[in-house]
């Protein structure tokens, strides 16, 4: 059966394969941009859902993948930078996604037939990211907002998991593979590699999927054991 899905942060990397993947499968997608919706502003977020509503007729799955990184290095940035890289970090990839999710959850259970929701974290809300402290803290933060969703939206046949990618093969990321640094982070994996935006894609529509329900809560790692904890 086709599925409505809403997709945050969709217009490439990781969101648009994660899109792709959905709609190989015959689901019907909405993907989002920030063209779209700013989901830092919570009356965007509340709009955004409303719209996907209205173009899917309903939202069976929600993946957050929108977010942002701002480099802050605490010894380096000014503490003007310091503040403005948290509050605008934390509006995108925290505040925008719970947005999102309540009003999806108000729909989910309204029509009282269940759902997914999926959240794309990061392995850096484990591993630290020393040039980005408040990415990888976000991405903490994420994690255990899933957490927390899940076991109060279990009642309702609602399941909510996130996946924790390291280094992905993205746009964003081609720079900095192809530069000096690529050897050593290709390195960090045993596998002498990064991974793939598909390879996220595919542990999405697994943990969104009938079988995936009783993962709610998990957080996946997907970082080709560069990090094992």
């Amino acid at each position: 059966m086709s599925r409505g899905v809403l997709v945050t942060g969709a217009s490439r990397g990781i969101g648009r394969a994660i899109v792709t993947a959905f709609e190989e499968l015959g689901d019907r997608v909405f993907a989002h941009s920030t063209a779209q919706a700013d989901l830092r502003d919570p009356e965007a977020a509340q709009a955004l859902v409303e719209r996907a509503v209205g173009e899917l007729g309903e939202i069976d799955v929600l993946v957050n993948n929108a977010a942002i990184s701002v480099a802050n290095p605490p010894v380096t940035s000014t503490y003007e930078q310091w503040v403005a890289a948290w509050q605008e970090t934390f509006a995108v990839n925290i505040f925008g996604a719970a947005n999102v999710s309540h009003c999806v959850v108000k729909h989910m259970v309204a029509r009282g037939e269940g759902g997914r929701i999926v959240n794309v974290g990061s392995r850096g809300a484990f591993r630290g990211e020393p040039e980005n402290p408040a990415y990888g803290a976000s991405k903490a933060a994420l994690h255990s907002f899933g957490q927390s969703l899940a076991a109060a939206v279990a009642p309702y046949g609602i399941g909510v998991a996130s996946v924790a990618p390291g280094y992905i093969l993205t746009e964003r990321q081609a720079d900095r593979l192809g530069g000096p640094d690529g050897e050593k982070i290709r390195a960090q994996s045993p596998f002498a590699r990064v991974g793939t935006p598909q390879e996220v894609a595919a542990a999405v529509v697994y943990l969104a999927s009938p079988q995936g329900i009783w993962a709610s809560g998990s957080v996946l790692d997907l970082n080709g054991a560069s990090y094992l904890h």
